[in-house]
């Protein structure tokens, strides 16, 4: 047999090949840029041509790496995959899933029957802590998060677009002197979602009151929890249309209705060598596919 070149020298050539850069492939191999570099200059060397066209700080696949590309990466994801089945003896898949608990027991769980009707071989294993971007590749294979922007190394789908709401006790509008207008929230507690901090910002900016201040801010981790305490008059809750909607609390009512598109949205998130695993790619598809 014809002798190869390192495993890892064909890995890092076609993690840069397909990011279309040395840092994010470097991040998603998790080594520094040099080292990255040094694999797929050993690759060079071993085939005797560059792959790459370096112009300035950039590589760019020439005709030679594409060709090579074309020729290799199938395989190399055939192995990553048939390590993958070894590894869960070939009949079952596992996840490893951030999500945000509001979006899982509101948008996510009641759909999760379906998709094990699909996939009886997919299992979920579920974090609900507050940093799964930063895990990603590190005991978590996706996420779905809410934010503003992603990092453009990371391979996202937008889930949806939403509105801001302002969610309070029910009787907040129902009694004598209650709230009537926006002016009034200078008398109100703000409860606010510290991954949605802006987005009473936009809802002061919609109706014209930049510079209005409330009683106080409250901050939370825990959408379910902010329900609650507007439902029990601690606070008015400034979250999604949706998260309003899917609560369908009788307690609740949206306050001083105003068209706000929030500056949030939820992605369902990996890095792009995730990718390779089947069960990442079966629960992106679905999910994108069912629209939550």
């Amino acid at each position: 047999m014809r002798r190869l070149p390192p495993l890892t020298a064909l890995e890092a050539f076609v993690q840069v090949a397909r990011l279309g850069s040395v840092k994010a492939a470097a991040e998603e191999l998790a080594l520094s840029t040099p080292a990255l570099s040094r694999r797929v200059q050993a690759l060079e060397r071993f085939i005797g041509k560059p792959l790459f066209d370096r112009k300035h700080q950039a590589l760019e696949i020439n005709a030679d790496g594409q060709k090579l590309l074309d020729d290799i990466a199938p395989a190399l994801d055939a192995v990553s995959q048939a390590l993958e089945n070894i590894q869960s003896g070939g009949n079952q898949l596992r996840l490893r899933l951030g999500v945000m608990p509001l979006f899982a027991t509101q948008r996510l769980f009641p759909h999760l029957g379906a998709l094990r009707r699909l996939h009886p071989q997919l299992h979920i294993d579920i974090e609900t802590n507050s940093y799964a971007l930063s895990r990603l590749g590190e005991g978590l294979d996706a996420a779905i998060v809410l934010a503003k922007d992603i990092d453009p190394a990371l391979d996202a789908h937008e889930l949806d677009r939403d509105e801001v709401y302002l969610i309070g006790r029910r009787a907040l509008m129902e009694s004598p002197g209650g709230l009537t207008s926006p002016a009034d929230l200078a008398q109100q507690t703000i409860l606010l979602h510290r991954d949605m901090v802006l987005a009473f910002d936009a809802w002061k900016e919609a109706v014209g009151l930049p510079d209005l201040q409330p009683l106080a801010i409250d901050n939370y981790d825990s959408g379910q929890l902010m329900l609650e305490a507007a439902a029990q008059g601690l606070g008015i809750a400034v979250m999604h249309a949706s998260h309003f909607n899917e609560a369908d609390d009788p307690r609740l009512a949206r306050l001083l209705p105003v068209h706000v598109e929030s500056p949030y949205r939820y992605y369902f998130v990996c890095r792009p060598r995730a990718l390779q695993n089947r069960a990442v790619r079966i629960f992106r598809d679905w999910l994108v596919a069912a629209e939550l």
